[in-house]
Order: C-alpha cells, then sequence, then structure tokens
C-alpha cells in the first residue's frame, strides 16, 4: 500500500486469533527502531479491522524481494562466495543484535531475510530480518511445542515421529544461518527418517568449509555465536564489502584462513571432523 506521500509499505496480516503473533512482531520491530539490519515498521500500532476478523501490521517495502528470491535466480548454481559472504554477514549482524538483547528469531531461513537497495554507494544490496511470528523474547518460556521450519532446525530441536519440542534460543539461529548458507551455495535438504541433512556442495572454500563447521556443530553448547562468528575471516567486511563482487582466487583464500586452519589445509587434513562433513557430498545433520 502507498500512504499520502507516496510511499510505499509492506501489509502483514493474519486471522484475528493469531493476534499475539502479530503484537509479537510488531514489538520486536518497535524495539528494534533504526537497526539497519531489522525490518521496521511503518505504524506504532497494530491494527485491527472494524469486522473484528482480521489484523494487519505495516512495514516497510522490500522492493528487491527476499534472499530465498536471489537464491532461486542462481537457478540451483551456487553463488559466488563473496556474495555469500556478504550475505552471512548482514544476516549475523542482525542475529547479534538480537542475541545480545535477549531474542532469538527461531524461524531465521531465506524466505525471512528481506532485501532492500543498498544505501551505501558501491553496494548493490543489503539484507535485513524479517517475520518475528514466532522468535522467542527475554522474558518468554523458552521451550516450545512448536519452531520454525524443519529444514532449517537443528538436530536438537526435533524430537520422536518429528514432534518438535525444543529449547528456543540464540545456538538454533545459528545452526539455521549453517542451512541458510548452504543453501546459497547451492545446496538441498534431504529427509531422513524425522530430520532434514544438508549436503556440503562441491567447490566450497576451506573458508568457507570452516565457517560452516562452526554453524553446524552438532553439540549445542559448543555451537558458536553469533558475534563469534562475526569474527571468523569468511565474512571480514574487507573481504566481502567491497565493491567489487569478484571471487577471490584460491591462494588468496588459503591467506585469510586462521593459521591452524591454514597448516592442516597445507598438510591434507580433513576440514570437518567430529561427525561433520568432511568433504564435498557429504551430509550435515545426521
Amino acid at each position: 500500500m502507498r500512504d499520502s506521500e507516496s510511499t510505499l509499505h509492506a501489509e502483514k496480516s493474519s486471522p484475528i486469533y493469531y493476534i499475539d503473533n502479530l503484537e509479537k512482531e510488531q514489538r520486536i520491530m518497535l524495539r528494534f527502531r533504526n537497526h539497519p539490519r531489522i525490518v521496521q515498521t511503518t505504524s506504532p500500532s497494530l491494527h485491527i479491522d472494524i469486522n473484528l476478523q482480521r489484523c494487519r501490521i505495516y512495514m516497510e517495502f522490500a522492493s528487491k524481494g527476499t534472499l530465498h528470491d536471489m537464491i532461486s535466480s542462481f537457478r540451483g548454481r551456487p553463488m559466488p562466495e563473496v556474495m555469500v559472504g556478504r550475505a552471512a554477514l548482514m544476516i549475523l549482524q542482525g542475529l547479534e543484535a538480537l542475541h545480545s538483547r535477549g531474542y532469538a528469531h527461531c524461524d531465521l531461513k531465506p524466505a525471512n531475510v528481506l532485501i532492500f537497495p543498498s544505501k551505501c554507494v558501491g553496494q548493490p544490496w543489503e539484507l535485513k530480518l524479517g517475520d518475528f511470528g514466532l522468535s522467542k523474547e527475554p522474558c518468554s518460556d523458552p521451550w516450545s511445542l512448536s519452531g520454525g521450519t524443519k529444514q532449517y532446525m537443528p538436530p536438537e530441536a526435533v524430537g520422536t515421529n518429528g514432534a518438535m519440542m525444543m529449547m528456543m534460543g540464540p545456538a538454533v539461529d545459528v545452526w539455521s544461518l549453517g542451512c541458510v548458507v548452504l543453501e546459497m551455495f547451492g545446496g538441498r535438504p534431504e529427509k531422513m527418517g524425522d530430520i532434514y541433512a544438508w549436503r556440503l556442495p562441491e567447490l566450497v572454500s576451506p573458508l568457507a568449509n570452516d565457517f560452516l563447521r562452526r554453524c553446524m556443530e552438532l553439540q549445542p553448547s559448543r555451537r558458536a555465536t553469533a558475534g563469534e562468528l562475526l569474527k571468523h575471516p569468511f565474512v571480514a567486511p574487507e573481504r566481502v564489502m567491497r565493491r567489487s563482487v569478484v571471487p577471490p582466487r584460491p591462494d588468496q583464500m588459503l591467506r585469510s584462513c586462521p593459521p591452524a586452519l591454514r597448516d592442516n589445509v597445507k598438510k591434507g587434513v580433513p576440514i570437518m571432523t567430529m561427525k561433520m562433513a568432511t568433504r564435498p557430498g557429504d551430509l550435515i545433520g545426521c
């Protein structure tokens, strides 16, 4: 919709019995007003239709679509690694803001990452997190019978017969980020019983491999935090935010690896261990 000044806004509506989710989404957007990685509300309150059947909220319009749209435009081919790193950096900036204040998104997936024109000269786009209807707030019950989309949920979130009884928290978002990165690299989830596993695509650099290993550690307590991942060279701003989106050469990627990882690569030691994929084509999450 457009306002009186012809500014385009996005509208999200739902049946009145989902009003709690929309109210929560509105609260979170207001809590993170003006944060560059969180979608902004354009109305201070939730709106209820006169017939009391539906409720709605308004937010800024993502004119470039979603990360899901961007991934789909590559038709199953991997996105350039620098582009993947740029997207991962922006998602992490949003997650770190949420986590540092006691929030967790709990439904991170490409369709919930919105793309906007960049306000920085030379940058083609920027990402913002949206859809906070399932998010955990600081004082809410961390246990839930419902979670986000199963393909992006960690193994600890799926119980017997696929039931979802999980501790909502930052570790869930970090695993989901790993799934999103794999999808940007052309990966696809494979259903294995009650869980989904992701196959590590071909041609993933050692640097990206190490980043994924830290995101997708099977033990939640050992999984990296968003703050820790922001320091990983895979998402280093000087590497991924430069104006040209030309993938770096393999020797450049190796030089930017942590010293221990660089030594292991030179020795031919497999990068991914501890039940993680050790080479492209292996499954992650089973």
